[in-house]
């Protein structure tokens, strides 16, 4: 059918084409129908929706749709069904459990990009991944296809270093610290990170408080081959855009298959250029990984999958029992992530796991002696260097260099918890601490989140504070004290923990 474009002031997240109910029915067309726009030599693909948003002969576009391809309000196309594309047969290979060649997984990789695949079938996909899993080959298949169909950054200055922490762990500002002071020490590190899926801050949701961290490609390279190092929001950018689609699908169903995993993370590191890659992946209970066996196996395929790469890979597995420093939330991790660069001193779990880290990669990239690098990384930090360079990076995107960690508002609205009872703190609950700042507001509300006041092992006595909850707003507040309340977020036992009588 011939259509004229109706821009729609909307954005759906499912890139919708709308057709008035008539000219369904005209043209035999479903709700959910894969359809497509022919203008032109471009073909543009979307779910059908059937609606009197449109009057009969139009075809409505969502901006979602318009931030892919290029329509004119009015421009007259042709609407067609589009049939049910080949790599809907390799997805259902997968289900099956059998192991897909190259070229399928190009195709599923191509199709998804290219909107051919609709969300159901890439839930599809995703959970067939959950179920039956992928082998080293598809793996390393898939990380290329999905880097590949996207932009591939080039930057002059070498070797280029790059960190990425599967995270878990609340408060896990350590890159913040970590970049600069790889940076100072005059390697490259261009950090694209991702905003909080599931906690409550990511690295782009804190710097964010603080400096702008959507870039183009073009404007990236610039800043890296000026100061050596960004820290920037990898979503604004068309780095492996299969991933930023088959992530909403993860997300939907709170399922992260690993091979998809290792796909995603490593997809982006091998589009960006990285030739030296540190993987951290955090450790204990209430993380994505909870043993150390669990690490030891995900560290192999990271470092296997790299060497297909043609990247070298190292793994840090680090603790991840509790959260990392005393904030969590954006504002109150800008905090205390910009007093420790500006003083060299802060939380111990927080330097000493950001000196590690830079540590590591001073080591990989040849700046430091092996052995040696966690000590250069703390003279780094402690003399004031990575604090220089982090005011270099800071302004390169278009923040304020001179700011002061008491300029960033948190949210005024609080309350503290108090120890109900004397003795040890016994466990903090990740999964708990990380809800209770997503319900005060965080990461949309940037000054919402939690101030702790104690660590596993140390003592308290009846009234001590335990934790602050900020938020934004009063009914944020409550929501966040009443989960708090049922969570029981941190844990307190005298040093006899059970009696057992004779029976």
């Amino acid at each position: 059918m011939r259509a004229t474009v109706k821009i729609l002031d909307a954005y759906t997240d499912r890139y919708s084409i709308f057709i008035n109910p008539e000219d369904a029915k005209a043209a035999k067309l479903h709700p959910d129908d894969l359809v497509k726009i022919e203008s032109g030599k471009r073909s543009i693909y979307g779910s059908l929706v059937i609606s009197s948003f449109v009057q009969p002969g139009e075809v409505g576009v969502s901006k979602d749709v318009l931030q892919l391809y290029h329509l004119s309000e009015g421009e007259v196309v042709e609407v067609v069904p589009a049939g049910t594309p080949e790599s809907v047969r390799y997805i259902k290979k997968k289900m099956h459990g059998e192991k897909l060649r190259k070229v399928e997984i190009e195709a599923i990789v191509r199709d998804i990009v290219d909107r051919k695949l609709r969300d159901i079938e890439i839930s599809s996909f995703v959970t067939a991944l959950e179920i039956n899993g992928l082998d080293m080959d598809e793996i390393a298949a898939l990380t290329i296809a999905m880097a590949e169909t996207g932009d591939m950054l080039d930057i002059d200055r070498k070797p280029i270093m790059d960190v990425h922490s599967i995270g878990g762990v609340p408060g896990n500002k350590t890159n913040i610290l970590v970049v600069p002071i790889v940076a100072a020490a005059g390697l490259t590190i261009p950090k694209t990170s991702s905003r909080a899926i599931t906690s409550a801050a990511g690295t782009a949701d804190v710097v964010e408080v603080f400096a702008n961290v959507t870039f183009s490609l073009d404007e990236i390279k610039r800043i890296v081959e000026k100061v050596g190092a960004c820290l920037v929001w990898g979503g604004a950018l068309n780095l492996a855009p299969a991933d930023d689609i088959t992530i909403k699908a993860e997300r939907a169903l709170s399922i992260d298959p690993t091979g998809l995993m290792l796909a995603s993370i490593m997809s982006k590191k091998y589009a960006m250029g990285s030739q030296y890659v540190l993987i951290d992946i955090p450790t204990g209970k209430g993380v994505k990984v909870e043993t150390i066996d669990q690490a030891r196996a995900l560290a192999r395929d990271f470092i296997e999958l790299g060497k297909r790469l043609g990247q070298y890979v190292e793994v840090a597995i680090t603790y991840g029992g509790q959260p990392i420093g005393h904030t969590v939330g954006p504002a109150l991790e800008a905090r205390e992530a910009l007093s420790a660069l500006m003083t060299g001193k802060g939380p111990g779990s927080l330097i000493e796991k950001a000196t590690g880290l830079a540590g590591i990669l001073l080591e990989m990239g040849g700046v430091a002696p092996p052995g040696a690098g966690k000590r250069m990384a703390k003279e780094i930090l402690e003399s004031g260097k990575a604090w220089e360079k982090m005011k270099e990076i800071i302004e390169a995107q278009g923040g304020d260099p001179n700011i002061k960690p008491e300029d960033i508002p948190v949210g005024d609205k609080t309350y503290t918890f108090v120890a109900p009872t004397s003795g040890y703190v016994t466990a903090i609950h990740n999964r708990a601490i990380t809800g209770i700042a997503r319900a005060a507001g965080a990461p949309e509300d940037k000054g919402a989140g939690i101030e702790l006041y104690v660590k596993v092992g140390e003592k308290v006595k009846e009234g001590d504070p335990l934790f602050t909850i900020h938020a934004e707003n009063e009914a944020r507040l409550e929501q966040a004290i009443v989960y708090a309340r049922r969570t029981e977020p941190i844990r307190i036992e005298g040093m006899v923990l059970q009696r057992i009588g004779n029976i």
